[in-house]
């Protein structure tokens, strides 16, 4: 960490370039005298990532910021702030502490925050920062998570880990065993240490492996942020035999989308299909990956187009978690009837079907956007079908 980049002549001009060429700023020659062009291209670059993602850090003065992978590593705000409602008690243990937004977040609800960071850099920035946004309750701590945790005599009502999911040649993994930490070997330790752990995993990992490898599973979190998953949450309790709640949320700008429900009342349930009607309903990102497809149809009352097609319907319009439309036209698919769409602009949606949507396009012409929606679907009798809707 070096402080010469806080001088308020470097803040300013990293400030007034977040614009800039980069290359032109990497190519000059070093402006000031204990900063190299290369360490501005870093703040300049990670700055910028943080302005949609971590607005209270871009706007605060002063803040350093790590390299650009670390920033878009971490959590974001609003995900941050989801977690921090999640735990409770008086302490917590944020074992791959990382930049800090999570462990910020902790300190808002939790009297005490330990904050274990292995990189010896990324601990000094996150610790300086924690200053500067005045979190006086966090503890920094520079060690590996595993041997803080096992050298610790302390006992913490929470347990917070964000795994590495890159390995050694830096390419993602998928399978719980290869993160770093790998939790599934270590659970007897973290658990003497504490009973409640939240585990952060990548978006793609399959909920029904997740939950037989962890085991202990209280509740899981499906966290998107305007309809996009981002973050799956896997609450561990020690001892926990019981059906775990798989929780739904949608973040979206004005609102939350929420839909909760234990594993057994989707094998419980039955879908009821039907043709198209008035209505159609696009579950969000997050209810499409819980995979609670019959629960959904039952819950709101709606039928389903298909039983692989998650696209639902009804005479009567309802409030739904996802994306609600007017249906106009029902047709079926074919070159005649693709014939009005030619050159026109139009959404597109595949659900069960044959062909993606840049072949559909592809084929017919039809430019991205507009205010027309058309859903491609399989239909009950296996035909394909397409819908002519609007959005509400």
């Amino acid at each position: 960490m070096n402080k010469n980049i806080l001088h308020t002549g470097v803040q300013n001009f990293i400030s007034e370039n977040l614009n800039a060429d980069i290359m032109s700023v990497l190519l000059r020659k070093d402006i000031f005298e204990h900063v190299s062009s290369k360490e501005l291209v870093q703040q300049i670059e990670s700055k910028k990532k943080c302005k949609k993602k971590l607005p209270l850090w871009f706007k605060t003065p002063k803040i350093y910021y790590p390299e650009k992978l670390n920033i878009e590593q971490t959590s974001s705000e609003i995900t941050a702030q989801y977690k921090a409602e999640i735990v409770k008690g008086k302490s917590v243990l944020d074992m791959t502490g990382g930049f800090g937004i999570d462990s910020y977040y902790f300190s808002k609800k939790i009297d005490t925050v330990s904050h274990v960071e292995i990189d010896v850099n990324l601990a000094q920035i996150s610790k300086y920062n924690f200053e500067v946004l005045g979190a006086k309750n966090i503890q920094n701590f520079n060690a590996d998570g595993l041997s803080f945790l096992s050298q610790s005599d302390k006992q913490f009502d929470w347990i917070y880990i964000d795994p590495s999911r890159r390995n050694l040649k830096k390419g993602k993994v998928v399978f719980l065993e290869d993160y770093t930490p790998n939790i599934t070997t270590h659970k007897d330790l973290l658990f003497s240490k504490a009973d409640n752990i939240l585990l952060k995993t990548a978006p793609l990992l399959d909920l029904s492996a997740g939950m037989k490898t962890l085991k202990h599973v209280k509740e899981i979190h499906i966290v998107a942020v305007n309809n996009e998953v981002k973050e799956l949450l896997w609450w561990l309790n020690n001892g926990f035999m019981e059906e775990p709640i798989i929780k739904t949320i949608n973040l979206k700008t004005n609102c939350r989308e929420i839909f909760d429900f234990k594993t057994n009342e989707e094998s419980q349930s039955a879908s009821i299909l039907s043709k198209p009607k008035k209505y159609l309903y696009e579950p969000n990102a997050s209810l499409l990956k819980s995979g609670a497809f019959k629960l959904i149809g039952q819950r709101f009352k709606l039928e389903k187009l298909h039983q692989h097609t998650h696209l639902y319907t009804s005479d009567q319009y309802i409030d739904f978690p996802g994306r609600r439309f007017l249906i106009s036209h029902v047709h079926p698919y074919n070159k005649s009837t693709m014939r009005a769409f030619a050159f026109q602009k139009a959404n597109i949606t595949t659900r069960n079907f044959p062909e993606s949507v840049s072949s559909i396009r592809k084929k017919f012409k039809i430019k991205n956007g507009g205010d027309t929606y058309l859903f491609f679907f399989k239909n009950l009798e296996n035909r394909n079908q397409f819908l002519v809707t609007q959005k509400i």
